[in-house]
């Protein structure tokens, strides 16, 4: 799957750790990387980059079982630090020993990771509309597992979420795009749907993201709670949806608190996708935050 090239970027393809992550770089200045989330492509940044753009070194890249970055058979292949440490191969071979790390739902749970892992490429983190995956599984409630039900159906044995969503994959990741809070098909740019759907109709992306979420619970929640004591000491932003599925369950920035000593954060109008429904406030918030570092 190959999309349309953001304005003024030009894609690539790094070959890093084994795999092939697809990448778009465009503008100047010091080096900031857009990681997306659940069920999108690196095309939800086409509003929120070239903002950044004006004064940052932008890179959009596909996670690992996302869009056109390969996606390994391997479950244990799919977690949050091997998709960090691709990420970090990936900057490095750009020539970006340090940057910005910037990632929204599965991204910011990248990033997350990246900034345990790899604490001297962090310069600072920005991280959308999530709480600690540790947390989120091990003190779940009633609330978070309704609305939050996918973590669960994906991460079944193949292939049997597989198939399931096979059978019409526009019908479920379009309910998933409307399930966590204050949006509607319209409220998203069509051209970015067009993006999405393209990439979730392919049967090897549906198994990657699926391979995402069976990772998050057979590989990177034991991760999490051996680092549940470590804390990330680079400047943080985090951004939630004012209207979100995680603020009505959560004081976002309180689950982050104790995480991230150096954070500043705020709420977006919108739900759990602000960046698509809410994309300019959302760049100025980056903008501001990241040019004050």
């Amino acid at each position: 799957m190959k999309g349309k090239t953001m304005q003024g970027f030009q894609d690539g393809v790094a070959d890093v750790n084994g795999v092939q992550i697809a990448f778009c770089k465009g503008g100047t200045g010091p080096a900031v990387l857009l990681l997306h989330g659940f069920p999108q492509t690196r095309a939800m940044w086409t509003h929120i980059a070239p903002v950044l753009a004006q004064r940052f070194t932008v890179v959009c890249a596909d996670l690992r079982g996302y869009g056109a970055s390969s996606k390994p058979a391997d479950v244990a292949a799919c977690s949050f630090r091997d998709m960090a440490a691709d990420q970090v191969a990936l900057m490095a071979s750009l020539g970006f020993d340090q940057f910005h790390a910037v990632g929204h739902d599965r991204g910011a749970r990248t990033v997350h990771r990246m900034a345990l892992d790899h604490p001297g490429a962090v310069k600072t983190v920005t991280m959308m509309d999530i709480i600690p995956t540790h947390l989120l599984l091990d003190q779940l409630t009633q609330q978070v597992a309704t609305a939050y039900y996918h973590w669960f159906f994906l991460a079944q044995p193949a292939p049997f979420p597989e198939r399931l969503i096979g059978a019409d994959p526009d019908y479920y990741f379009e309910s998933c795009l409307l399930g966590w809070g204050a949006s509607q098909l319209s409220d998203f740019d069509p051209a970015l749907l067009a993006e999405y759907r393209a990439a979730w109709r392919d049967p090897d992306t549906i198994r990657g993201m699926c391979n995402d979420y069976r990772a998050a619970l057979q590989v990177d929640f034991a991760l999490d709670q051996a680092d549940l004591e470590r804390t990330v000491d680079c400047p943080a932003l985090i951004l939630y949806g004012a209207d979100g599925a995680m603020a009505k369950a959560y004081d976002v920035p309180g689950t982050w608190a104790a995480r991230c000593p150096n954070m500043q954060a705020a709420g977006i109008p919108g739900g759990h996708f602000f960046p698509d429904t809410a994309p300019q406030e959302t760049a100025q918030a980056v903008f501001r935050f990241l040019s004050d570092h």
